[in-house]
């Protein structure tokens, strides 16, 4: 029977990675549930274990459950009664049987009802089900804004909130408004604190919220009467159950059709205060966002996956001119393309989500009262600086990566990849909000930009250049280690150039980073795994040569009079 976990022993790899000790650690505060939870590890090994007994757990379901329906919830899709938003039946379905599993408030505290695990496996568990459907782990994953509540919200909070999402109650985050898209500073839907019953109440229109008729709500709403910019911003908790809200529309969209996109009418809703005033955009969505965007890079290599299994299915079964198309050179580039594409941003996602788990962890032990030491103090700053850095070319890249894959699928698939008949056209259609929603590529470059130019990836490209390959491998390196090289000169051709300049090739030096990044750390899984990943480390670091060179040759040839010919007006 098919397995989503068991069948990619490439999953299984990553949780042996030599930082997950570190990980798995801080996340089990060193064990101390251990005499608290009848069902709380004991020690690093059980840990790991019980991660692999659940991602199995939630494999099968993948499979066995959320796959097979993924095609009746494309076409049926949520509809709209009353000013309530209804799931497709199939989505039903998917949320008991996740429910049942216990799979609700994994990644949420044992005190809570939860699984207490860390990214690591949590963007495991999300790569799974977006392999099956990435509509369903849009409405799975947000359980996740949880964290917000955990970190940011008051005891009280999350004793009253975090045990429903366990229980497998929804949520979502209500930030973008009609005028207020990526441009969150201009939301203007109104928070008023009514004295009389001592409770903030909320007014006005959010749009496109992604399971906007869910349980339990995270809104940033204008809590500063005469402000304009962020600093009147503020979070707020929203409980369906005290109504106020209905939903107007439903999305006709693209791709994801089971996952609902709802335009909001709040009217006097009842709402909590989450921490303090002003701090909504500055700090809470943020953190929330970053979180977001670890789940779409999960999401993006999910579906990659998918895409390139149905694609080489395909492959191997049709035949043309007398032999399987995968023997002819043009598939197979293509095959091996989409695969390397396919690990090298895994391994990124991987890396990325250690980085986050290490940092949260070491301020979960703060958060719980332990002092920690200076040198727990400069580990801390250390890998919230890494985590920082690799979650915009986490997101960005993959999501990207999988609508080149997704493309690819249909373009094996020839004439069929564009009869609906076929999975990958549906996968071609989901995969292109991937970009788009939760910051598009555009503001992750601006996001990684400036540890571009200020070195902090040049001087991480040069470290893990000193990491040891097998023999077999050194080739590889050292064409990896003169791209660090063009990267380096490239870099410095534009010390000096205007800003304007700067912003706009910005895009070449995030994707040449990008390439190199992944090239390294699929050069290092390859040395450790040869048999796994020693071919897609082959492909892919003679792609990124080709991209890193194409790159720098159009930055160093670009003059600040150029500019003029790519203005439009």
């Amino acid at each position: 029977m098919a397995n989503y976990y068991t069948d990619h022993p490439e999953l299984e790899f990553y949780l042996d990675h030599p930082l997950m000790k570190r990980v798995v650690d801080l996340r089990e505060h060193f064990y101390e549930d251990k005499d608290k939870f009848d069902d709380a590890p004991v020690d690093y090994e059980d840990t790991i274990e019980n991660y692999k007994r659940v991602l199995e757990i939630m494999g099968d379901l993948a499979a066995n459950v959320i796959a097979p329906n993924s095609e009746a919830v494309d076409l049926e899709g949520p509809h709209l009664e009353n000013g309530r938003m209804i799931y497709a039946s199939k989505t039903f379905e998917n949320l008991d049987a996740i429910r049942k599993a216990g799979l609700s408030g994994v990644a949420q505290a044992r005190r809570y009802g939860g699984l207490n695990f860390p990214n690591v496996p949590f963007s495991m568990l999300s790569e799974i089900v977006s392999a099956a459907d990435s509509s369903f782990q849009n409405i799975w994953s947000l359980q996740s804004c949880a964290d917000t509540l955990y970190e940011f919200g008051s005891e009280e909070q999350r004793q009253k909130y975090i045990p429903r999402v366990c229980g497998g109650e929804t949520m979502s985050m209500d930030l973008t408004e009609p005028d207020a898209g990526s441009d969150l500073q201009r939301v203007m839907l109104k928070a008023t604190f009514d004295e009389k019953e001592n409770c903030w109440r909320l007014n006005g229109v959010k749009r496109f919220i992604t399971n906007g008729d869910s349980d339990i709500h995270l809104v940033l709403a204008r809590s500063e009467e005469g402000t304009t910019d962020g600093r009147g911003l503020s979070m707020f908790i929203y409980d369906k159950r005290s109504g106020g809200v209905d939903v107007r529309h439903i999305e006709h969209k693209l791709g994801i059709h089971g996952s609902p996109t709802c335009e909001l009418v709040f009217k006097n809703a009842k709402a909590e205060l989450v921490g303090s005033t002003r701090l909504g955009l500055i700090k809470y969505v943020m953190a929330l966002m970053n979180g977001a965007r670890l789940g779409i890079a999960a999401q993006s290599v999910g579906l990659s996956q998918e895409a390139y299994n149905e694609a080489l299915a395909y492959a191997r079964e049709r035949a043309q001119f007398g032999k399987k198309i995968i023997d002819f050179p043009a598939v197979y580039d293509m095959l091996a393309t989409m695969k390397a594409k396919l690990d090298a941003g895994r391994s990124l996602l991987y890396q990325t989500a250690r980085y986050v788990d290490i940092y949260k962890g070491l301020e979960d032990l703060q958060r719980c009262g332990k002092e920690l030491t200076p040198e727990e103090k400069q580990e801390m700053k250390k890998y919230s600086r890494l985590a920082d850095a690799f979650t915009p070319l986490c997101k960005g890249m993959n999501s990207e990566y999988c609508n080149q894959n997704a493309y690819d699928a249909i373009s094996v698939h020839g004439g069929s990849g564009f009869i609906m008949e076929y999975k990958c056209q549906r996968l071609y259609r989901d995969a292109r909000i991937f970009s788009i929603y939760e910051g598009t590529t555009q503001l992750q470059v601006v996001a990684a930009i400036r540890y571009i130019t200020n070195g902090t990836y040049l001087n991480i490209m040069k470290e893990m250049l000193e990491d040891a390959v097998s023999v077999e491998l050194q080739p590889l390196k050292d064409r990896v280690a003169k791209m660090v090289g063009c990267y380096e000169a490239t870099l410095a051709s534009i010390a000096g150039e205007s800003q304007e300049k700067q912003d706009f090739i910005a895009r070449h030096l995030y994707e040449m980073t990008g390439d190199i990044i992944m090239s390294l750390l699929i050069l290092r899984d390859a040395s450790v795994r040869a048999d796994l990943f020693e071919k897609s480390a082959n492909v892919y670091i003679r792609l990124a040569e080709s991209e890193v060179a194409k790159h720098s040759e159009f930055v160093v040839a670009f003059k600040e009079e150029d500019l003029e010919s790519y203005r439009t007006e």
